[in-house]
C-alpha cells in the first residue's frame, strides 16, 4: 500500500509545465521532426540519385 501512496506523493510534488510551455514544447517537437525529415529526404535523394547514375554507367 505504501507503493501507491508513494506514487501519488511523487505526482503531487511534480512541477507540471504551464499551458504556454506545453505549446512551446509541442512546436519545438514539430520543428525538429520537420528538420530531420527534410535531412533524411535529401540524403535519400542524394544516395538514390548517385547510385542510379552509377548503375547507368555500367
Amino acid at each position: 500500500m505504501m507503493f501507491i501512496k508513494g506514487i501519488f506523493q511523487v505526482l503531487k510534488n511534480t512541477t507540471w509545465p504551464t499551458r504556454k510551455q506545453r505549446w512551446y514544447d509541442f512546436i519545438s517537437v514539430l520543428e525538429y521532426t520537420a528538420f530531420f525529415t527534410l535531412i533524411i529526404f535529401l540524403f535519400d535523394r542524394l544516395i538514390s540519385g548517385g547510385l542510379l547514375s552509377l548503375f547507368d554507367k555500367f
